[in-house]
């Protein structure tokens, strides 16, 4: 079990619902939302702050916590619902692909020190990691976290490590060939990652397969119900922090499938962080609609789907202090 400082114990317990389960809503998204907003209209700064205000006070009275980036989201984490956690991203959106290696960077005016004076309960760091991928790349990563770990470590704030999966000779991540090598590559990054010297407190993670491979769940079958439930063990002996789920985007309902197919195999996994699973569809109605229509729409569907969720890990996920306790 691991062992953290009572004011980290103390902030990561209100990232958590009265069961110990993370059920955190994710709005961080930059990049990906001004595309979502742009196949409607050029989207605008004020665009994407107002739709991440509008999904922090309809939405976060149902959540535990938020994930909000500083760059839009700092408007949208003032009208929160008070109940409910806030993490700050760290990271730059996106990557630069003029480079090899998608290279972690941080935001540039903002610090682990500055994500605590703001209102953050915990740092959240997204890093694309292929464990395949040359040492010179990724030995830079590494060291690259162990720098994010250790501040975390001095302000006493919880270390969200997000780690996106990828390969470097492949370009479609949704495709039938990187669905094959992805239980390798996700597993690998959970063990490398969980490793005490990154700082670590929290693992953010993808599911270990592809679901639409899954057998039963696809019309094209990379893994056997039996070998995707081994992928989730395997994942869940991975590591010994705690350890949440993206969404990836996938729809409600297939994500909240694959929470009990993975409860089912016996993962212990301790919450999510979910996104454009819940809010997406919103999009949507307040480009093209207006901002009543989505109030309603976050009303409605919204919460629905956030309870939805909600109902599924107190069925399924485990109280992340089954992994983690306080220094006495």
């Amino acid at each position: 079990m691991k062992t953290i400082s009572k004011e980290k114990y103390t902030y990561l317990n209100k990232m958590v619902n009265e069961k110990g389960i993370i059920s955190a809503l994710a709005i961080d998204q930059r990049g990906a939302l001004k595309k979502m907003i742009g196949k409607h209209k050029e989207a605008t700064d004020i665009d994407i702050i107002d739709f991440k205000k509008l999904v922090s006070k309809e939405l976060t009275p149902y959540a535990s916590a938020i994930l909000l980036d500083p760059e839009y989201g700092i408007p949208a984490s003032e009208i929160k619902n008070d109940e409910c956690g806030l993490l700050l991203a760290y990271e730059k959106t996106g990557y630069d692909a003029s480079e090899p290696g998608r290279l972690p960077d941080t935001l540039d005016v903002w610090s682990v020190k500055r994500l605590k004076e703001a209102g953050s309960d915990a740092c959240k760091f997204l890093l694309y990691y292929d464990v395949d991928e040359s040492d010179e790349i990724n030995e830079q990563k590494k060291a690259y976290m162990e720098r994010i770990g250790s501040e975390c470590e001095a302000e006493n704030l919880p270390f969200f490590l997000e780690i996106l999966t990828y390969d470097q000779h492949m370009t479609d991540n949704t495709s039938k060939e990187f669905a094959a090598v992805k239980p390798h590559k996700v597993i690998e990054a959970m063990k490398e990652f969980s490793k005490e010297r990154y700082g670590v407190d929290v693992l953010k993670v993808e599911i270990p397969v592809n679901m639409n491979f899954v057998e039963g769940y696809g019309s094209e079958i990379v893994y056997t119900k039996e070998e995707a439930e081994k992928w989730f063990v395997l994942q869940n002996e991975a590591t010994k922090l705690p350890f949440i789920f993206l969404s990836g985007g996938v729809s409600a309902k297939l994500f909240q499938d694959t929470l009990r197919f993975a409860n089912e195999a016996g993962s212990t996994f301790n919450g999510v962080l979910c996104g454009r699973a819940t809010w997406a569809n919103g999009v949507d109605v307040f480009v093209k609609e207006g901002s009543e229509q989505a109030i309603e729409w976050l009303r409605t569907e919204g919460r629905r789907n956030i309870e939805e969720l909600n109902d599924v890990l107190q069925e399924t996920a485990s109280s992340v202090f089954d992994k983690i306790e306080s220094l006495s």
